[in-house]
């Protein structure tokens, strides 16, 4: 099966010290792929000029955009208004911290060629982001057992047919969106497949999405989407 055209939402978040030379590399690698592929850029409500600093990168290409959500939704948010922009028949996402090197969205796009797959997941082959990150990935994917009864195999990004995200659907605004997308998929049984790939260290500034506050709203929102399964919705 060939991937004839897919979008990149790259979102970030007070990302304006990494973004001129992460978000350069990202373009590079898209542009090298061919005109039929597109870039968004969503920053989520930064204050720091990381919307003028993508900007500049991207001027000039009618095939990549950025925007503001003028306010900080979360990493949700900006991948339902990046998927919500994309005009490509696939969809897949980087966040602008350097942390996954374009190349291996290479890995992703080869596997939906290779397999039948209408999801391709992908999991780290090495992270070492410290013992609390390891607890964190832990208890998480715990949780989403017992709550859910599916094991999740999804750490970074995914490759996914844009006609399977539904952003009606999709609740969340929050970092559990990353959980809630691949959790329907397997409840639902759609054709899947998993890759490993790098992660590297960010090339500034520090996580926004790790720490005992998250796997506290995480396990919260676990059991509000049991709610709103239930309910029918």
């Amino acid at each position: 099966m060939r991937v004839e055209g897919f979008s990149v939402v790259v979102f970030a978040f007070h990302e304006a010290e990494n973004v001129p030379t992460v978000l350069r590399e990202i373009h590079s690698w898209l542009r090298a792929k061919g005109e039929q592929h597109e870039l968004i850029f969503v920053d989520d409500g930064s204050t720091d000029g990381t919307l003028a600093a993508a900007r500049e990168v991207l001027a000039g290409d009618p095939r990549a955009t950025a925007f503001s959500l003028g306010a900080n939704r979360g990493i949700g948010g900006a991948l339902k208004a990046g998927v919500a922009s994309a005009t490509q028949p696939w969809v897949t996402f980087l966040p602008c911290d350097g942390q996954i090197p374009p190349e291996e969205l290479d890995v992703l796009l080869a596997e939906a060629e290779r397999s039948d797959a209408d999801v391709v997941f992908s999991v780290y082959r090495d992270r070492d982001d410290g013992l609390l990150r390891k607890v964190f990935s832990a208890g998480v994917r715990g949780m989403i057992r017992a709550v859910h009864g599916v094991t999740m195999r999804s750490d970074g990004p995914y490759l996914f047919r844009r006609e399977l995200f539904s952003a009606r659907e999709l609740v969340p605004d929050t970092f559990f969106l990353n959980f809630e997308f691949p959790i329907r998929a397997m409840q639902r049984r759609v054709r899947s497949s998993v890759v490993t790939i790098e992660c590297v260290p960010r090339r500034a500034g520090q996580s926004k999405s790790a720490g005992w506050r998250t796997v506290y709203r995480v396990g919260r929102d676990l059991l509000d989407l049991k709610r709103r399964q239930l309910r029918g919705r």
